[in-house]
């Protein structure tokens, strides 16, 4: 595998996870669908730049440069910028934000320093006392699986204007996600279906085809690089 990853889980209302990779050398990954967006600051031949990428909906394959190094804030879902919706950075209609110097960029005409593995909770905070970047509790209400104050069709409202995608489509990407992590830590596929509520082997396998890119053998023998698979938050 020719990407070197490493990650922390962040105790950020806001912060789902905080990652950072390299590149060994060039090559061609997977990225895999997510229901969460990021903001990676990407590191390279000396220069920095900062994009924010949105939920992805479907596997796609990537071509990787050598030498590359990144950061990413992962967002939890809920959590969104009102000035730039979720749902217009859907798969790969990422935006990079203008840099000032090697070390800063600019955003909603303010200059703000690169964040680092270390100070990710800090940069967020200021972005969120800001008003740049904001949490939608009825997402929070969805994901506790508890009564709702809203009616059904306003909720539903709520869940895409946050996520950028309807609660069905966020399930069924979880479902994927967490199927591969069972497939990848030595599951069968027949305890896969069932472990991940699959209704059957081939349900699986269309669903992981679209979703991550593979065939649930080609997952378990790790025949391709894959992007970050994070834990999933309702399949635990």
């Amino acid at each position: 595998m020719f990407l070197v990853f490493d990650d922390r889980p962040s105790d950020s209302p806001f912060v789902e996870r905080v990652w950072r990779c390299r590149s060994e050398r060039a090559g061609r990954f997977l990225s895999v669908a997510s229901p969460l967006w990021e903001m990676v600051v990407t590191r390279r031949k000396g220069e920095s730049t900062l994009t924010v990428r949105g939920p992805e909906t479907r596997a796609t394959a990537m071509d990787c440069p050598a030498d590359g190094e990144w950061l990413g804030i992962r967002f939890k879902l809920g959590t969104f910028m009102p000035q730039l919706p979720v749902m217009k950075l859907l798969d790969h209609k990422d935006v990079t934000l203008p840099g000032v110097t090697g070390r800063s960029f600019r955003l909603n005409g303010s200059a703000w320093e690169y964040p680092d593995f270390e100070n990710a909770e800090t940069f967020v905070a200021r972005l969120v006392k800001s008003g740049l970047i904001a949490r939608n509790s009825v997402v929070d209400a969805v994901l506790r699986g508890g009564p709702q104050a809203l009616s059904l069709r306003s909720t539903q409202r709520h869940f895409l204007r946050a996520t950028g995608m309807t609660q069905t489509t966020f399930r069924q990407i979880e479902r994927a996600r967490h199927a591969t992590n069972l497939l990848k830590r030595g599951f069968s596929i027949i305890d896969t279906v069932h472990e991940a509520g699959f209704f059957d082997q081939a349900h699986l396998s269309r669903s992981l085809k679209h979703l991550i890119g593979q065939t649930p053998a080609k997952i378990a023998r790790e025949d391709e690089q894959l992007s970050f698979l994070y834990n999933t938050a309702l399949f635990r």
